[in-house]
Order: structure tokens, then sequence, then C-alpha cells
């Protein structure tokens, strides 16, 4: 039975504009708005910018791998589904409970964040309650039809996304010495000390996790994929839209931001981790350029920002709770629709782990804060690395049953370089966050880095040990298309 033919089933009504800002808004936050500084702080402003760059190809050639999943098998199971039905079932598992947590989890991070950007404007209001009504603002939005939340992320979205475009045409003014910029030669922070690459190939490594971390969200239109119309056309088209809108905000802004602050300035380091907006390096460029009223505008966008991202969030993990519960992963009273074919269930659960931003009244706001920015950032590269896995095995059994590629909605080009590219690049990143601490035997700092791993592999492995799951053959794998009805 397909997804449209039953009253209990999630409904399509999300277009391809709505998976387009859905993805925008679950990939453009905090990552972008404030942990950008850090990353030229970290490598300079030649590193991050080939960390970037290389971010940005890996997730050209996941966003490939994911449209010809997605278009072929349009579910909100998404990479639970693909896991379990192109590599083995305990792998989908473990896949599916990973991505659940991973988004959780992050709305509890972005939810933090909050409590320092409303320190801004309110600084003796306690954060608790920043904190409590964005997630009451969060739920509520998630509990409208799908079509509600598809609307409200559109205008969330659209925010940014035109803060930014701003931000891109006073930072060439700037270098182009139209406005008000210093008087230095045009590139001299590309020359300056050990720029334009500083840290070495550890320093690349570990901008790099911020980068990825940065990009999380664009596989949101995965999820998106099971509530949307005509997801055989509207999915290839929103891959390659999201993939060259994000990419291009992320290599100009980390290109102006290179050009116009030196990375050695301690505002940029120190923006990631600080409660005060004014260190952002957006705000630090609007004030060169003149605008006084910097930092309460900018303020007002990343609260946008945080905002969306916590909204697409809450969406995409209620999404991934609910498809596990109706396949028997996850406790059947979670994959229940209401009236409206809202999984309301599934939002309570994804609202309580989201509530773990109110630990910050027992432990304090940045030890939660980085707590949360690690686990997330480990988690989303687990799922890029499912998606490489689960792509490479689906075209090896599609073709191995005799079918043939002219016959996919869409097709992902550079097959198979581009998903081993992907994984390899992935495993390098998540695997050498933290060399220097296995090397010296700080397992402390070991389990805290790769906590997300751990995590990963022993949900796995235990489901595996107690179904003894196999990994599935080309010849036995399910590559059929699923069936949609369209309205």
């Amino acid at each position: 039975m397909s997804e449209t033919q039953h009253s209990t089933q999630l409904q399509r009504k999300l277009s391809a504009r709505h998976l387009n800002m859905i993805a925008i808004g679950g990939s453009i936050g905090t990552g972008l708005f404030l942990a950008s500084g850090a990353t030229i702080a970290n490598a300079g402003p030649g590193g991050a910018l080939l960390a970037y760059a290389l971010i940005g190809v890996m997730i050209y050639f996941l966003m490939t791998s994911l449209g010809e999943l997605a278009t072929h098998n349009p579910t909100s199971g998404a990479f639970f589904t693909y896991g379990t039905k192109y590599v083995e079932g305990g792998f989908g598992f473990a896949l599916g409970w990973n991505y659940w947590y991973n988004w959780a989890i992050t709305v509890a991070f972005e939810l933090v964040a909050v409590q320092f950007i409303m320190k801004f404007w309110f600084p003796d209001i306690p954060g608790f309650y920043w904190s409590a009504l964005f997630l009451a603002v969060v739920f509520g939005i998630n509990a409208l039809t799908v079509k509600g939340f598809g609307e409200s992320e559109f205008f969330f979205s659209l925010i940014k996304v035109l803060a930014i475009i701003a931000f891109i045409i006073i930072g060439i003014f700037m270098i182009a010495k139209i406005m008000l910029t210093p008087e230095v030669a045009t590139f001299a922070n590309w020359t300056k000390g050990e720029a334009p690459f500083v840290g070495g190939l550890s320093a690349l490594i570990g901008v790099a996790m911020i980068a990825g971390f940065s990009f999380q969200g664009t596989e949101m239109v995965g999820v998106a994929a099971g509530e949307s119309k005509d997801p055989q056309k509207t999915i290839p088209v929103a891959i390659k839209q999201i993939f060259w809108r994000i990419l291009l905000f992320y290599i100009v802004c980390i290109f102006i931001i290179g050009t116009l602050i030196a990375y050695d300035d301690p505002r940029l380091l120190q923006a990631a981790s600080s409660e005060d907006i004014a260190l952002s390096p957006f705000t630090l460029l609007y004030e060169q350029a003149g605008f006084a009223f910097a930092a309460s505008v900018m303020n007002a966008v990343i609260l946008t920002a945080i905002l969306s991202a916590g909204n697409s969030g809450m969406y995409s993990s209620t999404r991934m709770l609910f498809d596990m519960a109706r396949k028997g992963s996850a406790p059947k009273l979670f994959g229940r629709l209401d009236a409206r074919g809202v999984p309301m269930n599934a939002l309570y659960a994804t609202t309580a782990i989201a509530a773990l931003c109110f630990l910050t009244t027992f432990i304090g706001e940045q030890e939660v804060f980085n707590w949360l920015l690690n686990m997330s950032g480990m988690c989303g590269f687990i799922v890029w690395l499912g998606i490489a896995i689960s792509h490479y095995r689906f075209r090896k059994g599609y073709l191995a049953q005799g079918y043939k590629l002219e016959d996919l909605a869409y097709r992902a080009k550079f097959f198979p370089f581009a998903p081993w590219f992907a994984f390899v690049l992935c495993a390098i990143v998540v695997l050498g966050q933290n060399y220097q601490a296995v090397l010296s035997g700080e397992w402390l700092a070991v389990l805290s880095t790769y906590i997300g791993i751990f995590l990963f592999l022993a949900i796995w492995l235990g489901y595996k040990w107690k179904h003894n799951t196999k990994l599935i053959s080309y010849k036995e794998m399910d590559v059929q298309p699923m069936k949609i009805d369209h309205e």
C-alpha cells in the first residue's frame, strides 16, 4: 500500500519551494553566523576555505546519492529505510536512531544558543525562560499540519537568505574599496604571518568537522521526501538548487570574512563560544562598513536562524521516529497520527530530548553547549557515511538484478567515485578529530570526542547480536521503486 492510500499515512503537502527552504533552514544557522569565524582563526583563511570547499564537494556527492535514493523510494524513514533495505537490518536500525537523537540533540543545542542570543537584549532574565519559550514555539509550529510547517520554514529561511545576500554585497563592496574599509592592501590578511594556511593538517581536519556541522541539515530533503508532492520531480530540482545555494553562501562568506578580518583577530575565535553577539564575524564586518546598528540586526537574524534550524530539526527527527515506529523499530505509539496527519506522539518524544537544554540550569550554559555541539557533529557525519554506503550498495544491487539505469527517476553522477569519495573523506574527518588524544592515551578526551561513534556501534551490534542480521546480498535486496499515488 502506498503512503497516500490510507488516512493513517503522512500527507504529501510539501512543494519544491518548501523542500528548498527546509534544507536551507536546517543547514544555515549558528555554524555560519558564529562558528565560521573560528574556522578562519584556527586554520587561516586558506585552510578554512579549503575545508569548506572539500566538505562542499563531499556534500554535492552525498546529495546526488540521496537524490537517487529519495526519488526511487521517497519515505520519511530515509536513511533508516535505505540502510535496512540495502545494507543490513542492524545498520539501518542504528542509523535511524542515530538520526533521531542527532537532530533532537541539535534542537537542544539551538535552544541553548537562544540563551546566549537573548542575553544581548535581556541580560537579567535567566536563560531557562528563553529556552522554554522557544521550545514551545518550535513545538507549536511542528504541531501544525505539514503544510503549515512548510510555510513557516519558508518564511524563517527567507530571512536568513536575505541577510546573507546583503552580507555578500556589502563584503564585495568593502573588498573593492567602494564602502568604508581600513587602508590596507586588499588581500593582506591572506599573506599575514602563517596565512593563508595556519596549523597544518591537524587544524584542517578539526576545521572540517566545524564545516561539516555547518552543512548538516542538507540531508533533510531526504526525510521531507515522505511528505513531498510528486517526489520524482521535486526532489531532483531541490537537490540541485540546495547544494549550489548553500555552497555559494558558505564559500563566498568565508572568503569575505578571511579577506577583511585577520585570522589572528581574537574576536573571531571567541565568536563561536562567547555569548557576545558583537563578536560574530558578520557583525564585525557590518560595523567596519559603518553600520552602527549591526549588532542588533544580526542578533535578530541569528535568532531567526536558530529558530529555523530548531524548527527543521524537530520536524526531521519527529518524522524519522514516526517511520521507525511504523516499521517496528520503535515503540508503536510513536507511529500514530492525529486527524490532521501529524505524528504527535513522536513529536512529544522528540520534544522531551530537546528539553535537555534545561540542563543549563544545573550544569552551566557553556558546558552544555559544547557537549551538545560535539555529540551532534559526530552523529551527523555518521548519517552521511550511511548515505554513501546505502547508495553504493543500492546501485550495485539494482544493476545485479538486471534493471537499467535509464529507468531511474534520478541518476547520481560520478558513480562509484562519488560515494567512495564521500565515504573516505567522512571517515578521515570523523576518525581524525582527536587522534592526538588516542596516541597519548587520554581516554576521557577520546570518549568525549567519539561518544557518537561508540553509541552508534553499540546500537548496531546489539541489534545484530539479538536478531542475527546479515549483510543483504545484491541479488536479494528489495530494489523495487515505491509506488506513489499523486493527489
